[in-house]
């Protein structure tokens, strides 16, 4: 097993705590799914979320996906001009035997703007 970097994001359609636990729960599954990883490979995550998100930490949508023993770090994204608004992002750090070359990186609910070089 090699420490990997996975990369994801999703958008909301509104500033709503609902909505945020369940896109980081949807986010979140399919990066482990794509990834054939389990949350005992999971060793921590960064989570952000695009300033005009202020309803809820999207370390609470982690928790509830059962992510209770992992460490969790919430920040914020940079306000910068022309961003893509209500955006969640994920850097999840896991043991996994997949090559970096064949990580997927999951971008879902419009967020695939963000890097369409990475997108599935």
């Amino acid at each position: 097993m090699t420490l990997r970097g996975i990369r994801g994001a999703t958008c909301l359609t509104a500033d709503d705590a609902d909505e945020m636990r369940a896109a980081v729960r949807e986010l979140l599954a399919a990066m482990l799914d794509r990834n054939g990883l389990s949350t005992d490979d999971l060793i921590s995550l960064i989570l952000t979320g695009t300033p005009d998100l202020v309803s809820a930490f999207p370390a609470v949508g982690a928790r509830d996906f059962g992510l209770v023993d992992v460490p969790l770090l919430c920040a914020q994204e940079m306000d910068v001009a022309g961003a893509l608004p209500r955006t969640v992002r994920v850097l999840i750090h896991a043991d996994c035997a997949v090559p970096r070359a064949d990580i997927k990186h999951v971008y879902l609910r419009g967020a695939e703007v963000l890097r369409q070089d990475l997108a599935q």
